[in-house]
């Protein structure tokens, strides 16, 4: 999942959570320990941090690798592996300072060659590319990384870009390490132990980091077969932090749990294949927006709780997030009926089609169900799929083999980040989304210098997708956190990870 970027000091921070638990306090060099139990409900995608596609990998790996910055909870970017950086004017070039004597678990220094490796690594710049690497599009505006001494590397870019720090927190590795895939090596506070698939991954503090050294000594993920098995566990006291409780689940929380709530800062929605017959035609796809009572939905899968959304962005993008479409297509039955009949659909030939599901998300899957109990009303006949993450990752978001499809959508702290899927030569538009305007938008928004220019451009941007109703945008959900007494100091951030060094006891 990524100091002063102009744009980045208006987020505001949420989303992402930290873990522990243990039964005696102490920091680095106490005769104490204090361990940790975080409860996930998906697996590993890679252990390989620039293989890994899944949201869910990067916000565990998240304490095990660092990139050239890192996001703060306040919404900002910090030095990480460099311990300064400046943007040019002009948004052609980047330049990094490297940190002194920063070392990988390994116990080796990191190296200016390192940083260039990894970052080329990402930007599918390498020689030799590994074709399972996931190239970041946003850096294929790199032209250059270079070092400058020992200590200082530049980055040129082939057109202006003022949105690329927001990128490059793509964790750095070393450039001679061979076995990333089993025994992961990075910069973070926290460095591999372990990793048993579908069962768990084990990390521990990692007592060379430069920065200040984290309470929790062990911490380990338990993988879970379900949401529900994981909140059992919770239940009888073997995880201590849990960050994605439904409503119900809230609200039976024992009484040694204190329940934290903010915000997911993920785009949920329901998101049509463009390129499905019916989903072809706009009418049938704003008909499905028209029939979707939004409110209901907050209340039945979140208590209320969540944020109203009406395009491809949540509220957390500050000044770039456009509100009113949050009531563009408010509740209104008849008219998603008048709609589908125009399109051709009516209680003889209904509009039917197959909504897929992964099925280790429960609010994904408690929306799917609110949903289709909605556009029965329409005289839309919606069947639920409920497919395992794996499969997922390879028939809608890899294949594009669907035809709607409930997930929510990460983003770095970038506004170009959470809307390039749906330029027309994305490898991850998996909706199949393709309008000239949007792709001429989105290359005027991204190459502009200017603040307020730039503003403007991603709120035209945010409109079209929603006039094309390009997929039904719901919701920036609530994020539902249990976490043990024993603890305190969990932060929320701006971007989906799971910080465990910001982790106290409790006094």
């Amino acid at each position: 999942m990524k100091k002063k970027a102009i744009f980045l000091a208006l987020l505001i921070s949420v989303t992402a959570l930290c873990a522990c638990n243990g039964g005696k306090t102490g920091k680095k060099g106490s005769e104490d320990s204090v361990s940790a139990v975080v409860g996930i409900t998906q697996d590993l995608d890679s252990l390989d941090p620039h293989k890994a596609v899944a949201a869910g990998t990067d916000e565990v790996l998240f304490n095990v690798f660092e990139g050239l910055v890192k996001p703060a909870s306040n919404g900002t970017l910090v030095p990480a592996v460099a311990k300064d950086y400046t943007i040019a004017p002009d948004g052609m070039s980047y330049t990094f300072t490297l940190r002194e004597n920063v070392k990988f678990h390994n116990g080796e220094v990191v190296t200016a060659d390192d940083v260039i490796y990894s970052v080329k690594r990402c930007a599918g710049l390498l020689d030799a590319q590994d074709p399972e690497v996931v190239v970041e599009s946003a850096l294929s505006v790199i032209s250059a990384v270079e070092k400058v001494g020992e200590d200082t590397i530049v980055i040129s870019l082939s057109e202006p870009n003022t949105e690329l720090l927001g990128f490059l927190t793509c964790f750095i590795i070393p450039e001679d390490y061979a076995n990333q895939e089993s025994a992961p090596v990075g910069t973070g506070p926290y460095k591999f132990v372990s990793y048993t698939p579908l069962t768990s991954f084990v990390v521990e503090r990692f007592d060379d980091y430069y920065g200040d050294q984290p309470y929790l000594e062990n911490v380990t993920f338990k993988i879970c077969a379900s949401n529900d098995a994981a909140f059992m566990e919770l239940l009888s006291g073997s995880i201590d932090i849990f960050p994605y409780l439904t409503d119900e689940q809230a609200a039976q929380l024992p009484d040694d749990y204190n329940l934290e709530v903010g915000s997911t800062n993920v785009v949920q929605a329901m998101f049509l294949n463009n390129d499905f017959g019916p989903f072809a035609d706009l009418k049938v796809r704003q008909a499905l927006c028209y029939a979707v009572d939004k409110d209901e939905l907050l209340n039945i899968v979140g208590g209320g709780r969540g944020h109203v959304i009406g395009s491809n962005m949540f509220p957390n993008f500050g000044v770039y997030y456009d509100e009113t479409l949050e009531n563009y297509y408010t509740y209104q039955p008849e008219k998603a009926k008048e709609l589908l009949a125009d399109a051709g659909y009516n209680e003889s030939n209904p509009l039917t089609f197959t909504v897929k599901v992964p099925s280790n998300y429960d609010i994904h899957v408690a929306t799917a169900q609110v949903l289709t109990e909605q556009y029965k009303k329409v005289g839309v006949k919606a069947e639920i799929q409920l497919i395992e993450w794996s499969a997922w990752l390879t028939d809608v978001y890899r294949n594009r083999d669907y035809e709607a499809t409930i997930v929510a959508l990460d983003s770095a702290l970038a506004p170009s980040d959470v809307v390039k899927r749906y330029t027309s030569t994305a490898k991850n538009n998996f909706v199949n989304y393709e309008n000239p305007e949007f792709d001429d938008l989105f290359a005027k928004a991204l190459a502009s210098i200017d603040e307020n220019e730039k503003i403007t451009l991603y709120k035209d941007i945010q409109q079209l997708l929603t006039k094309d109703a390009a997929s039904v945008y719901l919701q920036d959900g609530a994020k539902l956190v249990a976490v043990n007494k024993k603890f305190t100091n969990f932060l929320f951030y701006p971007v989906y990870v799971l910080d465990l060094a910001s982790i106290k006891p409790a006094e």
